[in-house]
């Protein structure tokens, strides 16, 4: 890990959704999925907010061989948001516990506040993680 990474340190990301980003799009395999209303997906939303909080910690990595990966999402879907809104996505680094990194983030469709919460990722030796990875599933 590189010099810098502290409590405090923030990050913004913006995303103008897409009918590729909607629900129906999250499972095109699943009939239920698909007859359901055109709006940003929650499983979408999680990944723009590990995104943002991605982008936070990354100058302070050593990328490729340092990266994070999410390990707890908190948070609440409270606004839907139709395709050609964007969505301004922030993210705090509140807490670091060794290799954990614990965030408080928020979203907003320019209309409501779609989201607010927490969400904490650990940083990985990306070669290890691999190595670990690939034995799994030689094991299976």
């Amino acid at each position: 890990m590189k010099q810098g990474l502290k409590a405090g340190l923030e990050h913004e990301l913006k995303f103008t959704v897409t009918d590729r980003k909607t629900v129906p799009a999250l499972y095109p395999e699943s009939p239920s999925f698909v007859e359901m209303p055109a709006v940003l997906a929650t499983g979408f939303m999680i990944g723009l907010l590990e995104w943002c909080c991605l982008e936070l910690v990354k100058p302070y990595l050593e990328w490729p061989n340092e990266q994070t990966v999410g390990t707890h999402v908190d948070f609440s879907h409270t606004a839907a948001t139709p395709p050609g809104f964007t969505v301004t996505v922030r993210a705090r680094l509140d807490q670091i516990d060794e290799r954990r990194l614990v965030f408080s983030v928020s979203a907003h469709d320019g209309v409501d506040t779609i989201t607010t919460g927490r969400h904490e990722r650990c940083i990985i030796d990306k070669p290890k993680f691999d190595a670990r990875l690939a034995q799994k599933a030689a094991a299976a």
